[in-house]
């Protein structure tokens, strides 16, 4: 095989250059072309997608533009990696390059390998097994929540095999081979778009409306005050309000909880986290009440937060029972412990279990984190910026607040929901991608690779739309949402 991609020459970029108001004419055409066919209200522009490098994406009409939106927190080593254009001439991802495997039945050679080699090297402590999924968050946990489900059955069954009142019933959808179980999270949460996932979902009434939904349980999640260290009092009553109302529920509530499912940043509900303390709670009470404690890294997952896992912060005495992924590692899934493989097969199965292609994928990603030492990278960028937003917040408390966040995984707010917007579209007229959330959150989910360069581009064009949107604030204008 011809070594194309390793011959390409993809362009570098220093900085933003902008030609046209985002997005573009070009832009513009594609999004009437394709509005015919599909939904388009949530595009920004559309990329070129060979001629984007590193943290620069390039648009449709040229423009260059610094990503730290990142594809949504799916971008784990920017655009045209070196590295991953050079593994993917090598002869051996031709294969699967022209045919994805049905895992669960003719897996290839290599998958045992690459299972053990690439997955299980990055595991989360205390973690001796992987589930792959179909590529998606919501297909993780959502499988997750099976897993739990199941576990939770044959514990109560001491292990004996299903019914045949069990068997025939479920069938039509009735007790006891359809049980009575629930999956308790958090307000402000967010979890996938199935149907179980959206059960779970909490985030924005607009992901859930019209869908009939379990009747689940949902929990407060602690509003905590910023600085934390200043409030450390009050924060500490909040956490336990909202532990006290995790016993409570699992006590009271009509349908069992089989899990606990929590992310360790509620990222689409406006990137919110608790303390330590609050997770080490948490995993107590699904101990002791013989509860799953699922961890949800489908956003966090793969080092965004300095570690390359965010969960590693909370330091539990007792690893989770599961922690789902997806996003920057390119393949989805959950690792677990042994206990949470079923013990019949087909329980949690689907026709392609992963993605070999994207396995090759992952593999060089982890190569790369470890080789350039990405993770330290991301740790040091991330102090830098969250120093200097929280100095903007400082000189301009009434625009920005709240700034949060570990490594480069960082949020703040914004006095409403048209100052976000606004600046969102101001930022990307000056060539900056960045991502909203929540009600009134900026977020910042760059690659991994996001450089001190990039940093300071960042903060210099942040500053420069502040002073444009404090001066129109003055005026007294009102700020369209765009």
């Amino acid at each position: 095989m011809k070594r194309v991609f390793s011959k390409l020459a993809f362009p570098r970029y220093e900085k933003p250059a902008i030609r046209t108001e985002i997005p573009g004419p070009r832009s513009r055409e594609l999004l009437k072309e394709m509005d015919m066919l599909q939904e388009t209200r949530t595009i920004n522009f559309f990329m070129d997608t060979a001629k984007s490098q590193g943290t620069y994406a390039v648009d449709a009409d040229g423009n260059v533009i610094l990503d730290v939106f990142g594809h949504i927190a799916s971008l784990p080593l920017g655009y045209n990696h070196p590295a991953l254009a050079e593994a993917a001439s090598k002869p051996e991802w031709l294969p699967f390059l022209l045919q994805r495997h049905a895992l669960g039945v003719q897996p290839p050679v290599e998958w045992p390998k690459e299972l053990r080699e690439t997955l299980m090297r990055v595991a989360p402590k205390g973690l001796s097994e992987v589930l792959t999924t179909c590529g998606c968050g919501s297909s993780a946990n959502e499988n997750a929540f099976k897993a739990a489900f199941i576990w939770k059955r044959a514990r109560e069954r001491h292990g004996s095999e299903p019914t045949t009142k069990e068997l025939m019933s479920c069938m039509q959808n009735e007790a006891p081979g359809s049980p009575q179980k629930s999956i308790l999270s958090f307000e402000r949460s967010f979890h996938g778009r199935t149907m179980g996932c959206l059960s779970a979902t909490r985030s924005k009434p607009i992901h859930k409306v019209d869908i009939p939904a379990f009747p689940w349980p949902v929990c407060p999640f602690p509003h905590l005050s910023y600085p934390l260290h200043e409030h450390e009092r009050e924060n500490r009553e909040e956490e336990d309000r909202c532990l006290t109302r995790v016993e409570d529920l699992i006590r009271a509530h009509p349908i069992p909880v089989a899990g606990i499912i929590v992310e360790p940043i509620l990222a689409e509900g406006g990137d919110h986290a608790a303390t330590p303390y609050f997770y080490q709670q948490l995993r107590r009470i699904a101990t002791s009440n013989g509860i799953a404690f699922i961890v949800d890294e489908v956003q966090t997952g793969c080092g965004g937060t300095g570690k390359f896992w965010a969960h590693e912060y909370w330091q539990l005495d007792t690893p989770p029972d599961m922690v789902t992924f997806a996003k920057k590692m390119q393949v989805s899934g959950f690792f677990l412990k042994s206990e949470f493989r079923p013990a019949q097969a087909y329980r949690i199965y689907n026709t392609w279990m992963g993605d070999p292609l994207r396995m090759l994928q992952l593999h060089v990603i982890a190569n790369v984190i470890e080789k350039e030492n990405l993770l330290t990278r991301v740790s040091d960028t991330g102090n830098f910026v969250k120093m200097e937003l929280e100095r903007i917040s400082r000189e301009t408390p009434f625009l920005v607040a709240n700034v949060r966040g570990s490594g480069t995984f960082l949020a703040f707010d914004m006095p409403n929901a048209a100052t976000r917007d606004q600046l969102l579209f101001e930022m990307r007229q000056k060539g900056v991608q960045m991502g909203g959330c929540g009600e009134v959150t900026i977020r910042l989910r760059p690659p991994l690779i996001f450089k001190q360069q990039d940093a300071n581009i960042l903060i210099e064009t942040l500053e420069l739309v502040l002073k444009n949107l404090k001066a129109h604030s003055s005026q007294k204008e009102s700020l369209p949402i765009h």
